[in-house]
């Protein structure tokens, strides 16, 4: 862990002064959990030991770590890297709590406090692919149907009007966004980039000048992705820091597993193929088009899931198939001469295609390498295939743990600050921080507590009249449940299904019966639809897993939360069934650990969604018995807030009732 220079020489002002002039200026109050986890995190910098907060809503948590956070950047000369797992939080950040602490916070400190954002290179616009006018033509071709590809058009040219007039090149400054096949025809991939060095728009790209403003800030608000991209490689993206703070922490697990999660396609292949025979393949193309086919037949046959053995039959055609990945990108790297000055547009997609041909060869080479092994089960990685109707065959490969990678890279580099309003599972902390590999002794935690008292705000109900869940669909019961308790709140419900599936039906049922609008995921962006679940107050709004975690709508549009079932991870799900079977392997309980946890920390989300202000009053309700009959049903309670429970209908329908009357 790096020490700071000036650790010992503190600012005159304590960090509790400090609060206390940022919540005075900012028109609030004091509140104990915010000023006890503001000296948790001071002592955590100042002592460089890690530390885990969990601070529910209400609490103020940003204030709380972003006070002690300037304070030591100004005390040490350095930057403290603030990572988010949500564009909403980074928004709320740097666009309002930020600037008012700045403007609190300036007559008291020995500076104004500075900050900036860094998000990763494909969130801004690539001048350099704007610049290619067939641009649209290489990504796409004859991959997609002809309506999507004029669909896909219109898209695009709207994005190419913006880019004359955009100033930032910030997707997140783009109204009304695009889908994500469309920003990846304007946008590339650290991966992919070639550097402002040798690109023709080097000093005007729009990633390089926003991490030109993260350099020597007090704050870099950045997102987990980043984070784990600063860990992973061998280079800086970050500013130098000794400090990292990680909001909504619940999900850093996840997020690192996504970045370190590779994959290889038939159609990203002969898209690879097709942007090198432009390019002047000299053949190589085809052949390589031709490797593609021969693995993707090798492939049928194959199920999706979890590859624990790797057929004979696909082993020379993968290996065929990596070796002219290979040779396609050492022609391509190698381009004539005078192109580089003549063409620099047409090098600059040299250069490009040749970074993403060798990371699609390394992506091979560690799928064959989980195979080299006697026992696979006991790899590092695992391997599973995908049959995409959109993409085609897939085989992906991720890690089958990430806590050594954060242990080694994050946690031994830097003091660490992990907060979010769930991080105790079961009751504690020890799940979450073996997860993020946090070594014994090493670390400290704190449980802030919220200004709310979830017992006399709100009503855990769990039926046990109906029956339990199956694999066919919400049962007649269920979704008569569902109307009774919605009729009772007058509408105001959010209802967390645990699939597509199941938020659909219901989402047709409900429709049916209810007399209140029914919104359901998928009926437009989330943002619009949680906007109109909030905005119309008897509005329901039915969806799965975004909903579980993004949801912040206080006062009375939100009165009853549903939960359809546990949400334990889909027993098919070939990543979490590996982790589970490597944990029962070495003795521990895997089902706890993996499934138990999964289920827990959701629900502790979910729940979450209820109180919002501490005026809100309302009903939870689990659809699912055997949170309450089975024997695991106390570690997942013992994750939730601490409603008043009970298994009584006619009590939470009159509660709910009482509730309508009163507003």
């Amino acid at each position: 862990m790096a020490e700071s220079e000036a650790t010992d020489q503190p600012l005159n002002q304590s960090t509790t002064d400090l609060l206390a002039a940022a919540v005075a200026s900012l028109g609030g109050a004091t509140r104990a959990g915010q000023v006890q986890m503001a000296e948790a995190v001071t002592h955590a910098l100042e002592s460089q030991r890690h530390l885990a907060v969990q601070a529910g809503t209400g609490t103020g948590k940003s204030l709380a770590y972003l006070v002690p956070a300037l304070r030591h950047a100004q005390a040490t000369n350095s930057s403290v890297i603030v990572s988010t797992a949500t564009i909403a939080l980074q928004r709320q950040l740097v666009d309002r709590d930020l600037p008012r602490l700045a403007d609190a916070l300036e007559p008291l400190m020995e500076r104004r406090p500075t900050f900036a954002i860094m998000k990763g290179r494909q969130n801004y616009l690539c001048q350099n692919k704007i610049a290619q006018a067939e641009a649209l033509e290489q990504e796409q071709d004859a991959l997609v149907e002809a309506t999507e590809l004029s669909w896909m058009a219109a898209h695009v040219t709207r994005v190419h009007e913006w880019a004359n007039d955009t100033e930032t090149g910030d997707r997140d400054s783009l109204e009304p966004g695009v889908p994500d096949l469309v920003w990846r025809q304007v946008s590339t991939s650290s991966q992919e980039c070639v550097g402002a060095s040798r690109c023709p728009h080097g000093d005007s790209c729009f990633a390089e000048i926003a991490r030109e403003q993260a350099r020597d800030v007090d704050i870099v608000v950045t997102n987990h992705a980043m984070l784990a991209i600063d860990a992973m490689l061998d280079i800086n993206v970050l500013p130098e820091h000794d400090v990292v703070i990680v909001d909504e922490a619940h999900e850093l697990v996840d997020r690192i597993t996504s970045v370190s999660t590779t994959e290889i396609s038939v159609n990203a292949i002969n898209l690879s193929a097709k942007r090198a025979g432009k390019l002047g393949a000299e053949g190589r193309d085809e052949k390589l088009i031709d490797a593609v086919k021969d693995w993707e037949a090798a492939m049928y046959g194959v199920e999706e899931g979890r590859l624990i053995e790797l057929p004979e039959s696909i082993k020379p055609s993968l290996s065929a198939l990596q070796d002219c990945l290979w040779r396609v990108r050492e022609h391509i790297s190698r381009a004539p001469d005078g192109e580089a000055a003549n063409d620099p547009e047409r090098n600059a997609e040299r250069q490009s295609l040749s970074n993403h041909l060798g990371d699609q060869h390394d992506s091979i080479a560690r799928i064959l390498e989980v195979f080299k092994e006697t026992d696979v089960a006991q790899h590092e990685d695992v391997v599973w295939a995908v049959i995409d109707d959109r993409r085609g065959i897939m085989l992906k490969v991720a890690p089958l743990s990430v806590s050594g990678l954060l242990h080694a890279r994050l946690f031994s580099h830097n003091t660490v600050v992990l907060a979010s309003a769930t991080l105790t599972i079961g009751g504690n902390f020890r799940a979450m921080a073996a997860s993020w590999g946090l070594a014994t002794g090493t670390w400290d935690s704190l449980d802030a507590g919220t200004p709310f008292d979830p017992a006399k705000s709100g009503i855990l109900y769990t039926p046990t009249h109906i029956p339990e869940p199956g694999r066919d669909g919400l049962s007649t019961e269920t979704l008569d449940e569902i109307y009774d308790l919605i009729m009772a709140a007058g509408g105001r419900t959010l209802g967390l299904f645990s699939s597509k599936r199941a938020a659909e039906q219901a989402t047709e049922a409900m429709r049916k019966r209810l007399p209140f609008d029914v919104l359901c995921q998928g009926d437009d962006t989330t943002g619009a639809l949680v906007d109109k679940f909030a905005k119309q107050e008897n509005t329901c709004l039915f969806g799965t897993l975004t909903l579980w975690q993004g949801v912040d709508v206080p006062g009375t549009s939100c009165s009853l939360v549903i939960m359809d079932k546990i949400p334990f991870p889909r027993p098919d799900d070939p990543l979490l069934q590996a982790r589970k079977e490597a944990a029962d392997a070495d003795g521990r309980n895997g089902f706890m650990e993996v499934a138990a946890t999964h289920a827990a920390l959701l629900m502790a989300q979910g729940a979450g969604r209820l109180l919002r202000h501490v005026t809100d009053r309302g009903v939870v309700a689990v659809l699912d018995k055997r949170l309450v009959e089975k024997r695991y049903g106390s570690f997942l309670l013992n994750s939730m807030p601490s409603f008043w429970r009970t298994n009584k209908k006619d009590v939470v329908l009159g509660a709910l009732k009482r509730l309508v009357a009163a507003r």
